[in-house]
């Protein structure tokens, strides 16, 4: 064979093997915080073509990914709870573009995060409810079971959140919480020293799913803000929004107070995403201004 005809042969080889090559390719990611912690939410981004498929699985939870404002970034909002066993966990991944598919199945560590325990002192009903307690519990539980199924299927929020108030925050997310001398449960919120009185606002732009008095919650509201991701504000003296409500971003939802189970007026909010609780602080340091 002439040597003009071989590199012919040559090329056309590597020609017909580059889609091979292209599609053994597995997709590339990055994880916003890059240090994963039980509580942590997390900004899950790959790089592909505006018309393509992307497709994830995490924890037991379906990634529903969503286009980025420069059109080549694509974004999946998640999060690991706040009971999340600590080490490895599979990250599976799925690109499908240009008539190529693109998989991958990558190892993620979890870290612990390190939480404190609480004791309070609370009226009794609360930790030992009753008959009437129990029924009104039941109803609360129903509620809420209703509001947690409602969800957008693309993002509502605008940017980053925002504090729910303007006063200082405790640092009592994850801590291990005794009532009375008795373990009740791990804190699954965020705590703002507010007065009764002060405006609380959304966090973000949503719609509203609930809002009404429940037993631990007090006068409640619950904001849908797509994607399975939902804020909850509790423990309020007033609330100023309906369900299927529009909300923006820093709108008031109601007023702080003292209702529910409390030992004094302040603000709990508290960040679910597919049934997990997560670390309202650090929602409020991530960056979502490029995601949406």
């Amino acid at each position: 064979m002439r040597l003009p005809a071989l590199c012919a042969s040559v090329v056309a080889l590597l020609t017909a093997f580059t889609p091979i090559a292209a599609q053994a390719q597995a997709p590339a990611f990055m994880l916003t915080p890059a240090i994963v912690e039980a509580g942590s939410p997390e900004l899950i981004q790959i790089h592909a073509s505006p018309d393509a498929s992307v497709h994830g699985e995490w924890l037991g939870h379906k990634l529903q990914f969503f286009r980025g404002r420069d059109g080549v970034s694509w974004y999946a909002l998640a999060g690991v709870d706040v009971e999340a066993v600590p080490g490895s966990s599979a990250l599976a991944l799925t690109v499908r573009e240009h008539n190529q598919t693109r998989e991958s199945s990558n190892q993620v560590i979890i870290h612990p995060a390190h939480y404190r325990t609480g004791s309070l002192t609370v009226q009794p009903k609360f930790v030992e409810p009753g008959p009437e307690e129990k029924e009104l519990i039941d109803a609360a539980s129903k509620a809420k079971e209703i509001a947690f199924a409602e969800t957008a299927d693309k993002p509502l929020w605008s940017g980053s959140f925002l504090p729910p108030v303007k006063s200082p925050p405790t640092d009592s997310f994850g801590t291990r919480r005794m009532f009375n001398g008795k373990l009740a449960s791990i804190h699954k919120g965020m705590d703002f020293r507010a007065a009764s009185g002060t405006p609380v606002v959304a966090g973000n732009s949503g719609t509203v799913v609930l809002a009404q008095p429940l037993y631990f919650e007090g006068n409640c509201v619950m904001i849908d803000h797509g994607l399975g991701l939902m804020s909850i504000s509790m423990h309020l003296s007033r609330i100023d929004v309906k369900p299927g409500q529009q909300v923006t971003r820093g709108q008031r939802i109601g007023l702080s107070g003292a209702t529910g189970r409390v030992t004094g007026p302040h603000l709990h909010w508290a960040i679910r995403w597919q049934g997990t609780m997560l670390d309202p602080a650090k929602l409020l340091r991530l960056n979502l201004a490029k995601a949406h």
